[in-house]
């Protein structure tokens, strides 16, 4: 098949992605390249992917309003955006794929592909109302989403969501480092991400910190003393960090829609500690891989970082391995993308 995959023009993809659906159709695109699929990325300028072909346009000057805060309001209207979505579908449409996966988590993406063989990934719930409105205008068969959980949160504005495609993650090579005591944080640093109960609950714990991500919400602030900052890192490094890491603990304040943190943590053997809500409970196998607690209870987190430090490390790969391989994830976007062409 000939296939393009449309991210949004609102952030560049690079080695350290800004998010989870950044990083997934990334993996997705060169999943479906190596089946010998021929795949085209249309997205911003400043993109760094190897071995797959990039089709860039400018990046949009205000793409800073356009960024989606899920703690925060809706993004304001953004006409260097719109303009690159229009460039980005005028390019799509002249290069006529047999099939589109559609990343973009912005309104322009939906009402622009109507005309086009496309699948839309929902990569968060319904937290965006022009984005609500675009994609009740899809049939049902067109949209699918990460989780279970997503799924139920747009059924419950309405919206019917055809498929359900468990994001999936790469093995990385780790090697066997010596764990140290210490709780990683990962991701981007903003509200919803729960950045603040995770250090509480780290030090109820006894363990240090370390806190790998970048700045996203400015207005964001956080007590960050004592913890070690690694800024940004290329998926590659975070990965390594993960498997000499004592723990990843994902306390969000939100319904996180899936966890990619989560997910690649476990890969490379390090258990999660996670708040009980949106996603998490399908992307951890609780006792197993990780453990959960109730969610917004500091206490009760710290409890399951324990227990965390008690699970077998090998344990905790095989579960990964066995529930978030990028091979189904792969499976099941080219099923979905070839009854598109019927």
């Amino acid at each position: 098949m000939r296939i393009a995959v449309i991210s949004s023009p609102v952030t560049p993809l690079l080695p350290a992605q800004a998010g989870g659906a950044q990083s997934v159709l990334t993996d997705l695109a060169l999943g479906l390249r190596k089946r010998g699929h021929d795949v085209t990325v249309y997205c911003a300028e400043g993109s760094e992917v190897e071995g797959v072909e990039l089709f860039v346009v400018p990046a949009p000057p205000d793409a800073g309003r356009a960024l989606v805060q899920p703690a925060g309001a809706p993004p304001a209207e953004a006409p260097g955006v719109n303009a690159a979505f229009e460039a980005i579908f005028e390019a799509v449409a002249r290069a006529r794929p047999d099939a589109v996966s559609q990343h973009a988590f912005d309104a322009p993406a939906f009402a622009l592909g109507r005309d086009l063989p496309v699948l839309h990934t929902l990569h968060l719930p319904p937290i965006v109302p022009a984005v609500v409105a675009a994609a009740a205008r899809v049939p049902a068969g067109r949209l699918s989403t990460v989780s279970h959980a997503c799924r139920g949160s747009w059924a419950k504005v309405g919206i019917e969501v055809g498929r359900v495609i468990h994001n999936g993650v790469a093995e990385v090579e780790v090697g066997e480092p010596v764990v140290e005591p210490v709780a990683l944080v990962a991701g981007r640093l903003s509200p919803e991400k729960g950045i603040d109960h995770a250090l509480l609950a780290a030090r109820a714990a006894g363990l240090a910190v370390r806190l790998a991500g970048a700045v996203y919400d400015r207005d964001y602030e956080v007590d960050l003393q004592g913890a070690e900052r690694l800024g940004a890192l290329p998926r590659d490094e975070l990965r390594r960090v993960m498997a000499r890491s004592a723990v990843t603990i994902c306390a969000a304040r939100w319904d996180e829609p899936f966890g990619l943190v989560a997910a690649e943590a476990q890969m490379a053997g390090c258990p999660v500690a996670a708040y009980r809500r949106g996603g998490l409970p399908e992307v951890i196998e609780d006792a197993v891989s990780g453990c959960l607690a109730r969610p917004d209870d500091v206490d009760d987190l710290a409890a399951a970082i324990g227990r965390c430090l008690t699970l077998d490390r090998a344990g905790v790969r095989a579960s990964a391995r066995r529930r978030l391989a990028l091979g189904p994830m792969v499976d099941a976007y080219e099923a979905a993308l070839s009854e598109l062409t019927r």
